[in-house]
């Protein structure tokens, strides 16, 4: 079994006047409130675990999915008979419910809020002589905060960065600008980069096993990097990180990590390693890893609690088990340009995605009532059964929609690799194309498929590597609308998988129509919404 960090809830009661106090989604989830806790290092620990918990919030259809869906990886998919957001997240339409992107704000604003509580409660905490404890519940909580403001700008734009909990007077906050909201990022991950120690926790054996590391927050610093120069055109992050620095940390990662990359794609998600030729698992502990959003089976069952991996369900063959593969609901069809787009003998792609025709498995899509059928599905995070038909994934009895356990990989070595290929491809060419090389070779299995390496063709590398892990679309549209209109529009297939990039809406997702209310003016929708 998986050793894991025991998640469960700390917050605070606050009270605010107007409607704000919905507009966070605060609330107290036990009777320990700020007045009568955080006095010693246990307790300090009960409230970082409570901002690690809301990780696992996000495997309710978060950004994985939804950012999967409009980009032009996958359709909108699940079944004819369900509602039509699917098909709106695909085709970027959004026209008949502006709350359809209310969770995902709701679950990175209750997870900064979380964050804020206990960092400004760390000097309330009797640390006795171990400061440096307190410095390593900071960085981490300073990290989680990062991540989970990052979630929110990658995805809406302009956003409202709180690094403190809000006050009766934050009633109608305006939204922060991006060089505001990056500067934030940038010295939450700087700290955390530079404050933590050189532990590599990545195995179950360690008993640290799923928190954040120093090496995650110097892979972080540089995806943050990455997308807000792409994006906004600038020379540095936010005027806190420059591209020397970042450069500096990435190689960092690559160099001294310990980190590296398993023998075999195939060996990283269980589904991809039972239908692989050796069969081989390399483990969710596996040592490519840097960081991983951890889950398991101890839910049993129980809708009121949030331990395992919700997501997974949505993206399983609809209609029932297949092959080795656990039902679900038919989420997210995998376009078929995906799957056209592996070279041959590219071992990711039959690792990425279940090809029902070539693997012989008599998926009829009317009687499975699938909308969007394509023929293809992701095997990345797709439940598993036994012979005896037992979905796998599902531990201790528990339900199949809310307790699969695979962990979702956040960063991994690889997505290391690209990134340092990607920053030091401008003044240090040849470590570029090292980078470049390894994830290639262990693609293919040879060197013979290397090629030099370009701005362009890290991003295509990007694709074919993270395909299914909710990185395509921000790699999408940190290049310009041009090219994510050119990669994601699709005539293929007729009106049923007819999908029309928008322009002006300069590739954010709408603002939840309700937030807006709530800030009685204080933010307006997004462009083109």
């Amino acid at each position: 079994m998986k050793k894991y960090i025991k998640l469960f809830a700390v917050s605070s009661i606050l009270v605010l006047g107007s409607c704000s106090d919905q507009f966070l989604d605060t609330e107290p989830y036990t009777e320990k409130v700020t007045t009568n806790f955080y006095k010693t290092p246990d307790e300090a620990y009960q409230g970082l675990v409570a901002v690690y918990d809301i990780l696992q919030r996000e495997a309710y259809g978060g950004p994985l999915l939804i950012t999967e869906e409009a980009s032009d990886n996958c359709f909108g998919g699940y079944g004819g008979s369900d509602a039509t957001v699917d098909l709106e997240w695909d085709r970027f339409q959004f026209s008949s419910n502006l709350e359809m992107n209310n969770p995902t704000y709701q679950v990175s604003y209750q997870g900064i809020y979380r964050a804020n509580i206990l960092l400004e409660n760390l000097g309330s905490v009797n640390w006795g002589a171990d400061t440096a404890l307190k410095t390593q519940y900071e960085a981490e909580a300073r990290f989680l905060r990062a991540y989970f403001t990052f979630d929110l700008a990658r995805m809406f734009g302009d956003i409202i960065a709180l690094d403190h909990t809000i006050k009766a007077t934050d009633n109608e906050l305006p939204r922060n600008t991006p060089e505001q909201t990056y500067a934030l990022i940038a010295s939450d991950l700087k700290f955390a980069a530079d404050n933590l120690g050189n532990e590599n926790y990545s195995q179950p054996t360690n008993p640290k096993y799923g928190r954040i590391t120093k090496w995650a927050a110097e892979s972080y610093l540089a995806k943050a990097f990455l997308f807000y120069t792409d994006y906004y055109n600038k020379p540095d992050l936010a005027g806190v990180v420059t591209k020397a620095q970042a450069i500096t940390y990435i190689n960092d990662v690559v160099n001294n990590s310990g980190h590296a990359l398993v023998p075999d794609f195939s060996q990283l998600w269980l589904a991809s390693a039972v239908s692989s030729t050796s069969k081989v698992y390399g483990g969710e502990g596996n040592n490519e890893m840097v960081w991983a959003i951890r889950f398991n089976g101890s839910g049993n069952g129980n809708w009121d609690l949030h331990e395992g991996n919700r997501f997974q369900v949505d993206i399983a063959p609809r209609g029932g088990n297949i092959g080795n593969y656990a039902t679900g609901w038919g989420g997210a069809t995998v376009n078929p340009k995906l799957y056209n787009a592996y070279a041959l003998g590219d071992t990711r792609r039959d690792a990425t995605i279940i090809d029902f025709a070539n693997e012989n498995l008599d998926f009829n899509p009317v009687t499975r009532d699938q909308r969007q059928y394509t023929g293809y599905a992701w095997k990345k995070y797709c439940p598993i059964t036994d012979a005896a038909g037992v979905a796998v994934t599902v531990a201790n009895g528990g339900n199949f929609q809310i307790d699969n356990y695979e962990d979702f990989a956040v960063i991994r070595f690889s997505d290391v690799l690209l990134m340092a290929a990607e920053l030091n491809l401008a003044t240090n060419a040849g470590f570029a194309q090292a980078c470049f090389n390894k994830v290639r070779e262990r693609a293919f299995h040879d060197t013979t498929h290397n090629t030099a390496v370009t701005i362009p063709i890290i991003m295509k590398e990007r694709q074919l590597e993270f395909a299914l892990e909710g990185q395509r679309y921000f790699d999408l549209i940190r290049q310009d609308m041009a090219t994510t209109k050119a990669a994601i529009d699709n005539t293929v297939g007729g009106s049923t998988f007819a999908v029309t990039f928008r322009t002006e809406t300069q590739g954010w997702f709408p603002l939840p129509q309700s937030q807006i209310l709530l800030a009685n003016g204080a933010i307006s929708q997004n462009p083109g919404w």
